[in-house]
Parts: C-alpha cells; sequence; structure tokens
C-alpha cells in the first residue's frame, strides 16, 4: 500500500521546510509519497514553472505527490451563510484545484463546512440543515473544474459536527452525485464514535484517500488531547483497517498525519523526530 507522510509534522505551520527536503526526508524514510499542504508551503500565487519543478523534482526521486491538503476551510466555509466568505472559498478550491493539476496530484483534502468550529468560538454556529444545502449548491459550482483539471476532491470527516456516521457520508455523497467528489477519511477522526473499519465497509470506493493517526477516547468520548504523539498509542485497531482495505483492494494513499494536540498548549511544530517516529511506524502498520 502507498504510504505517505503529511507535510505539518515535519515542516510545520509556517512553511519551514521546503518541498524539495521534505522531498528527500520522504525518500531517506523509504516512503512512498509526501503530502504538500496548500496555502501555506504550496502558495497560492505559485508559478506553474514552480509547480513542474517540484513535480519533475518528486519525479526523480521516485516519490509521489498523489494528494494535497489544506487548514483553510476552519475559516473559510464552503457553506458559509456570508456570501462574500463563501465566494472566497470557492475561488481559494479553484485555485487548489488548478494548483494540484499542475503538481500532478490526483486527491485534495477539502471540507465541506461546519456546524460549529468548538475551538473558534469566532466563528458562526449554523444548523445542519444550513450546511448540508449550501456545501451541495457550492460544490455543484465546483464539478467543472474537477472535470476540466482531473483533479479528484476528497471531502474530510472532520471535528466539524456534521456528517458525523457512514451512513451519513453514503447518503451525502449520494447526493453530490460525482465521480470525482468522494471522502478524504481520516481513520482516527472517527474514532470516538464510529470504529474505521465501519466507514471502509460501507462507502467503500467512495473512499479517494486515508489520513492515518490514532486517537485515544478517555472520559466519555474524549478531547482534542487524544490525539497523540505516537501513531501506535490508541483506539484505533490497525489490523482491522488493514484487513477492510484488503478486502475491498484499496488502492489509494494512506498519509500520516500527526498533529499531536496532546501537546496543547504548547504545540510546537515541526518536529522532526515526531516524523522519523511516524514514518517508521506507519511503514510497520499498514
Amino acid at each position: 500500500m502507498y504510504k505517505a507522510l503529511n507535510y505539518w509534522v515535519y515542516g510545520g505551520f509556517d512553511g519551514q521546510k521546503t518541498p524539495y527536503e521534505f522531498i528527500d526526508f520522504a525518500k531517506e524514510m523509504g516512503l512512498d509519497g509526501v503530502e504538500l499542504t496548500f496555502g501555506d508551503i504550496i502558495k497560492e500565487d505559485i508559478t506553474a514553472d514552480e509547480c513542474t519543478k517540484i513535480r519533475e523534482y518528486a519525479k526523480s526521486k521516485n516519490i509521489g505527490l498523489r494528494t494535497m491538503a489544506s487548514g483553510a476551510y476552519w475559516g473559510l466555509s464552503l457553506a458559509s451563510e456570508n456570501e462574500e466568505e463563501r465566494r472566497k472559498a470557492v475561488a481559494f478550491t479553484r485555485r487548489y484545484i488548478e494548483v494540484a493539476s499542475l503538481l500532478g496530484v490526483e486527491t485534495i483534502l477539502v471540507v465541506a463546512g461546519a456546524t460549529r468550529v468548538a475551538w473558534d468560538p469566532s466563528r458562526p454556529i449554523q444548523s445542519y440543515k444550513s450546511v448540508w444545502e449550501r456545501s451541495l449548491a457550492t460544490l455543484e459550482e465546483i464539478k467543472g473544474d474537477l472535470d476540466k483539471y482531473q483533479v479528484n476532491i476528497g471531502l474530510e470527516n472532520v471535528w466539524n459536527r456534521f456528517l458525523i456516521s457512514p451512513m451519513e457520508w453514503k447518503f451525502y455523497l449520494e447526493a453530490v452525485n460525482h465521480p470525482r467528489i468522494g471522502m478524504y477519511f481520516d481513520i482516527g477522526n472517527c474514532e470516538f464514535q464510529v470504529p474505521a473499519v465501519d466507514f471502509i465497509e460501507i462507502l467503500g470506493d467512495k473512499i479517494k484517500a486515508i489520513h492515518v493517526k490514532n486517537f485515544k477516547g478517555e472520559d466519555s468520548c474524549g478531547n482534542l488531547h487524544g490525539f497523540g504523539d505516537n501513531l501506535l498509542d490508541g483506539d484505533v485497531d490497525f489490523a482491522a483497517v488493514k484487513k477492510a482495505l484488503e478486502a475491498m483492494n484499496y488502492q489509494g494513499t494512506l498519509t500520516a498525519e500527526m498533529i499531536p494536540f496532546s501537546r496543547l498548549p504548547d504545540l510546537v511544530l515541526p518536529d522532526y523526530e515526531l516524523a522519523v517516529d511516524t514514518a517508521k511506524k506507519l511503514k510497520s502498520i499498514l
């Protein structure tokens, strides 16, 4: 299975390491690919020439660039009831798709919307119905870009109080009804409510890409501190996940995304030692 590492643990949120350094690191660690991040290390105004350089450098090292992620959607919602913000989110996503195509990326991570962002009280609270309807309408606008650039959107299951169970995801993706829009499944994010295997069995080929992390639920359902800095320490049954993926002949990506919220309020990235440890453990479990 294709194993990769997300940029943030290695390069931080402020782009402290170049894409070229990250590609070299992945090669050194024996990984299959890297997941660059859009809006920080990959800027919105990146040129086509620079994209070509990054793509060709990765190719020369035999390192894939199959997915790309972004943290922008927590403050820029595709389902926003503020039309100006929604339009900015659409423009950002269209550029994201275009840059992904230039880099040779297959799937980009997108968040459909949020009914509440619990850790950011400045963000508005929306009804589930509003997020459902507005996100679907906005994705409809973007479908043409996906066809034009031959890029997939993977909508991630995140702590946005929206699309919590695998059946909700099934109905939602059926409503989206586009072959290039599926799920970017995070096997750690779901663990406090529904085991990862249930998502895999129900959603099957709707899963475009996978994020790998662990979660330890304590004190009822746990909190952000449940996302620790040891990939092997938590409630995820990796053996069952691997068996379920093999049963569906999964050919997508498996990308470790380690953001150790267990370290809050003093979370600092990048963390080279954590990147090394995560890469080694990812190769050992899947």
